[in-house]
């Protein structure tokens, strides 16, 4: 069982910078695929970034080059830096966990609200 609990969320105004954090219980924690999500208003919830156990990393095109995701395992954390942010980042980012060896065991957080205004 792992427990997920994102923090860093805020209001912050455009082309400000945010880090959210999404700390982890539970053992090995290293060993799972880790992804930030969000879900905007009125809008389906979309990938932003994905991390591997290995550190391949992914992003959407709509962020590639000002979100950064990275992971430190010896503090069961995965980090997601925002910058140059805009009015349309504002969402609720939502932690996800998959195991990379066990098809369909996954953990999701509670979520972050995040809000780019001036």
């Amino acid at each position: 069982q792992v427990q997920l609990v994102e923090s860093g969320g805020g209001l912050v105004q455009p082309g400000g910078s945010l880090r959210l954090s999404c700390a982890a219980s539970g053992s090995r924690f290293s060993i799972y695929t880790v992804g930030w999500f969000r879900q905007g208003p009125g809008k389906q919830r979309e990938l932003v970034a994905k991390i591997t156990a290995t550190r391949h990393t992914n992003y959407a095109d709509s962020v590639a080059g000002r979100f950064t995701i990275s992971r430190d395992n010896a503090e069961n954390t995965v980090y997601l830096q925002m910058n140059s942010l805009k009015p349309e980042d504002t969402a609720v980012y939502y932690c996800n966990a998959n195991h990379s060896l066990i098809a369909g065991v996954r953990y999701w957080g509670q979520g972050t609200q995040v809000t780019v205004s001036s």
